[in-house]
């Protein structure tokens, strides 16, 4: 899965072998982006960090992430 397909700005791939794994990966990234000072992906940053305190949003885009690496093709 790509930084976009998970709802943030580029198309940096991501790959694991769960969604799990690529949403752990995608939270790294925007994290090391922001801090290197990409302002391109600090809201994407701040919608991962509020995700869970809204926990219904949150679980809607967990199980949407999953649904959507589920459909992926295995490679």
């Amino acid at each position: 899965m790509t930084c976009k397909q998970m709802g943030g700005p580029c198309d940096a791939p991501f790959h694991g072998n769960s969604a799990d794994d690529v949403i752990k990966a995608q939270d790294a990234h925007l994290k090391e982006a922001v801090a290197g000072g990409d302002e391109g992906h600090k809201d994407a940053l701040k919608a991962m960090q509020g995700r869970w305190k809204n926990p219904v949003g949150g679980m809607r885009w967990y199980m949407k992430t999953k649904k959507d690496f589920s459909a992926l093709p295995e490679s």
